[in-house]
């Protein structure tokens, strides 16, 4: 649903609701998770829940929940590679306390930085459709709008950067995607200045081609710690 001013969905208050654990939003991924379930039936297989607490200054947001990562753990950015680079960076920089061994009972708690992903179920072929980011949009809308001292959200993709863009009531063209920019915006609900920082995703393919090297990666990072006075 879409505000009266062409802006991003209202919601009826401040707290936020993720989906349900059989939401029945978009029936390919449904059908997909059923097939999972039955397939692998001790993973999560279910839409991933954030990490981390509401009152944190961050948000990272992800594309989605990879096969074998956070559907099947249940944590997002856990189980895969983008996980290890992701995790050891918020450690480096102090978001991010004890060990992480790609299990969700490892320990690890995140220290003002939260984590969530555009869409919250696992795509086949990690390629989720246009309709079913929109259908996942108003949870993104409503958890920024629940984030009182949110400062930063970082991107992790284009796919990402454009979701936060939309759940914003932004425009693209406004605003392109581009590793290492940040963009002056607007807080979802409050109307408090908001930045949107950008990164190619952490993933094994982006890493292995070096689109994206650690040092990219902890430069977008250090520079967010620096502007939140961390």
């Amino acid at each position: 649903m879409e505000a009266a001013s062409g802006g991003p969905p209202a919601f009826p208050g401040p707290a936020f609701v993720g989906p349900a654990r059989d939401c029945l939003l978009c029936a390919r991924l449904v059908e997909f998770r059923q097939r999972q379930r039955i397939a692998c039936p001790d993973w999560h297989n279910a839409p991933v829940p954030s990490f981390g607490g509401l009152d944190a200054k961050l948000l990272i947001v992800g594309l989605a929940p990879g096969l074998k990562g956070a559907n099947r753990t249940g944590r997002p950015f856990t189980g895969d590679y983008a996980g290890d680079l992701l995790y050891a960076t918020l450690r480096k920089f102090g978001l991010a306390e004890g060990t992480y061994t790609q299990r969700p009972d490892d320990g690890l708690s995140l220290q003002g930085a939260r984590i969530t992903n555009a869409v919250r179920c696992v795509p086949p072929e990690n390629k989720p459709t246009p309709g079913e980011e929109r259908n996942c949009r108003p949870f993104l809308v409503n958890e920024m709008a629940a984030m009182p001292n949110l400062g930063v959200v970082m991107a992790l993709g284009a796919i990402a950067h454009n979701s936060v863009l939309a759940a914003l009531g932004q425009k693209r063209s406004a605003f392109p995607f581009r590793h290492g920019a940040e963009h002056e915006l607007v807080s979802a609900g409050s109307g408090r200045p908001l930045v949107l920082a950008d990164s190619y995703h952490c993933s094994r393919y982006n890493t292995n081609t070096g689109k994206l090297t650690t040092e990219m990666f902890e430069s977008v990072v250090a520079r967010i710690v620096q502007r939140l006075g961390f």
